[in-house]
């Protein structure tokens, strides 16, 4: 496995080793021994798939306060801009935000720790997108930011006129009006 710095610490992208012969590919997608001992000690407890078609866009979300979740996210079928944006208040990086193309070619994996608001776009015909969680989902304790709050200025990589939201995505706050925040002193992993 090959770790990737981003411009955020903390958020990284993760490159499998890939042995390809004439009868396919075999790669190791996860191993917690790697993981805790070149990203972070943590135990995923919680794996979600989804399907999108192109243009849909899902985000950008949090689970707040002691319900926060780290994510590993991967798409193993078609390809997605995934994009993690830092809300940690005081932090450094508040307000900034990286992307990282997955597909089921490249076979990365982007994590993304707890503070942060995270979100995709599909940018293929179809992509079916995974990810493991280090806590538990609590719809009650949902955050998220306007997917095109200007203070963030995200390209998603899709015409705006193609882009396809459910209702809840289009109502929520931009960043400056979100109350949900988290201290970027803060231990998010007690």
């Amino acid at each position: 496995m090959n770790i990737i710095e981003t411009s955020i610490p903390g958020v990284v992208i993760i490159e499998p080793r890939i042995f390809n012969d004439e009868r396919g590919y075999f790669y190791e997608s996860f191993s917690q021994r790697e993981f805790e001992k070149m990203v972070l000690k943590t135990v995923f407890i919680q794996d979600n798939e989804s399907k999108s078609s192109y243009g849909v866009l899902r985000g950008l979300h949090f689970q707040k306060g002691k319900y926060s979740q780290s994510k590993m996210v991967s798409c193993v079928k078609g390809q997605v801009l995934d994009v993690a944006v830092d809300i940690r208040k005081g932090s450094p990086y508040f307000g900034k935000w990286v992307s990282c193309l997955l597909s089921d070619e490249n076979h990365r994996c982007f994590f993304i720790p707890r503070g942060f608001a995270h979100g995709f776009s599909v940018l293929s015909k179809v992509a079916v997108f995974q990810y493991k969680c280090d806590n538990y989902y609590a719809p009650d304790k949902e955050g998220a930011i306007l997917w095109n709050d200007p203070s963030l200025n995200i390209n998603w990589q899709i015409p705006d006129d193609k882009i396809i939201l459910s209702e809840k995505d289009l109502k929520h706050p931009l960043l400056k009006d979100c109350d949900c925040l988290f201290d970027y002193k803060e231990d998010l992993y007690k």
